[in-house]
């Protein structure tokens, strides 16, 4: 009687995973393709697990030509952790994932919610990091992502943000200025706030324009002086859709900042709330990675997306 009911359970066991194995941090999505009028080329994805990390709500993203991966989240903490890719581009796993709290002046972790609500991150050409807040709008400068963060001055007119609407962007352009774009701080026929910080310190106001109904939500620079811009759009419909927008150098200088389409973020590409894009170079080759937020939602996916450039 005990050797059959062993047997029935082994048989149940051995038809569920999660109880004969631990959960891994990331598992592969299905391949899916990019359109081929798309200067860029799908690699793979990789679904984030929440569980097994312990957080969710990632909004902006590095990766450095190390594979060093570093995330924020709006709940406040941060992500460090080691990308794994093929020789060829493929992702294949996140690997020595660390986290903790963002931190004040003081080094006393921020709380989640209007303090934490981390939106935008960016690695300065010292080597420090630069975190831009919503809510309460303000960046913070890192020596290290887990020490404390001292207060820079943020672009004037900032605070007239939406409580929600403030910095999703913090980029460095290839010569040396800083870029930043608000979410939903919309100027009257303009588009949305933004900012150029010359090497000087000084900020100088312009704009963004975004697609009808899109929102922008992450930006990146490139070596060779454009900028890559993340958008993204929800309906209760339509769920998440979005797009990369790549914006020439020379159109930096304009009263207001747009750039031409190079991606459709729709099916069959992983859909979610896309909220960070980096750029980063392995084995000669350009790449770019994206990040979704998951909202901590049990209807949404933290993903993490690499693309090559054709």
């Amino acid at each position: 009687m005990w050797a059959g009911r062993r047997a029935l359970l082994a048989a149940a066991l051995a038809g569920c995973g999660a109880l004969d194995r631990p959960r891994g941090l990331t598992s592969r999505l299905p391949p899916f393709t990019t359109p081929p009028e798309s200067p860029l080329v799908a690699l793979g994805a990789l679904e984030i697990h929440r569980d097994v990390l312990g957080l969710g709500g990632l909004s902006s993203l590095h990766v450095g030509d190390d594979l060093a991966v570093t995330a924020i989240s709006d709940t406040g903490r941060w992500l460090r952790a080691r990308l794994e890719l093929a020789p060829d581009g493929t992702p294949l796993g996140l690997v020595e994932a660390r986290t903790g709290p963002l931190r004040d002046g003081g080094g006393v972790a921020l709380s989640r919610g209007y303090q934490g609500d981390a939106e935008s991150l960016v690695r300065t050409p010292s080597g420090e990091w630069l975190v831009g807040f919503e809510r309460w709008h303000r960046i913070r400068a890192y020596e290290q992502i887990d020490g404390p963060g001292r207060y820079v001055a943020p672009p004037p007119g900032l605070q007239a943000a939406p409580s929600n609407g403030g910095l999703e962007s913090l980029t460095f352009l290839a010569d040396g200025r800083l870029l930043a774009i608000t979410e939903n701080y919309w100027l009257m026929g303009q588009g949305v706030a933004a900012w150029l910080r010359g090497t000087d310190g000084a900020w100088v106001p312009t704009a963004y324009l975004p697609a009808p109904g899109m929102v922008p939500t992450d930006a990146c620079g490139l070596p060779d002086g454009s900028v890559l811009v993340l958008e993204r759009a929800f309906s209760l419909l339509g769920g998440f859709w979005g797009r990369l927008v790549r914006v020439p150098a020379a159109a930096l200088a304009a009263p207001v900042i747009a750039g031409e389409a190079i991606l459709a973020l729709e099916p069959p590409l992983p859909t979610d709330n896309w909220e960070g894009v980096s750029a980063f170079t392995h084995r000669g080759r350009r790449l770019v990675a994206l990040v979704s937020d998951d909202n901590e939602s049990v209807l949404q996916r933290g993903l993490l997306m690499v693309l090559g450039w054709r």
